[in-house]
């Protein structure tokens, strides 16, 4: 399979990079400084770009067949000033499949489904502008004809992949407190094989 990932130097991203080519699939990493890339590879394709020029998307989208973002926060508007130009480069290529990263603060409140948790006392941030711009993410990504899947950790803690961990729909599995980089990235890149979690916002914890 040939991904397109972009969030390729973050910690999420990164592992996610190692386990594709670990499987020898290759990957088009659209990167703002190839510096900071802890990965080099021959099917490693590395793009030096900006996800916010559409131009450097649609280049970074050439002959792929799935989209992983990995892409964090800026404390600015990157995700959904993005997502648009992700999903109209996935249009000209013919690509379906997109995964992305997205926050627990964009799932239901277990307390009160009728919101998200980052706008109930579930979620323990003082501050919402990052969820936010998850948020008006996936309402974008709600609105495509995309086979898309949110995946939505808790708290996320250095450390490997143990292939233990809960998953739950549109919610964070009770009592969830945190989950690693490793098992994240893990599951992330599993649904790229499956349409089980098709069109679903996933949380997952331990």
């Amino acid at each position: 399979m040939h991904i397109c990932l972009f969030g390729a130097t973050g910690r999420v991203g990164t592992e996610v990079l190692r386990r594709a080519l670990q499987d020898g699939h290759a990957v088009t990493a659209l990167v703002r400084n190839p510096n900071l890339l802890q990965i080099s590879h021959p099917n490693l394709h590395v793009i030096e770009g900006n996800v916010l020029r559409e131009h450097d998307v649609q280049t970074a989208m050439l002959q792929c067949e799935a989209v992983i973002s990995a892409l964090g926060t800026d404390e600015a508007s990157t995700l959904s000033d993005s997502m648009p130009l992700l999903l109209r480069a996935m249009r000209n290529e013919n690509v379906t499949r997109i995964i992305t990263v997205g926050t627990a603060g964009i799932l239901q409140a277990r307390s009160n489904p009728s919101v998200y948790r980052f706008q109930s006392a579930e979620s323990r941030r003082k501050s919402t502008k990052a969820a936010e711009d998850h948020l008006k993410a996936y309402e974008l990504l709600k609105q495509s004809h995309t086979d898309w899947t949110v995946v939505c950790p808790t708290h996320l803690v250095n450390g490997d992949a143990t292939g233990e961990y809960r998953t739950e729909k549109n919610m964070l599995p009770v009592d969830g407190i945190k989950i690693t980089v490793g098992d994240t990235a893990l599951f992330t890149y599993e649904q790229l094989f499956s349409l089980r979690h098709n069109q679903d916002r996933v949380g997952i914890a331990y």
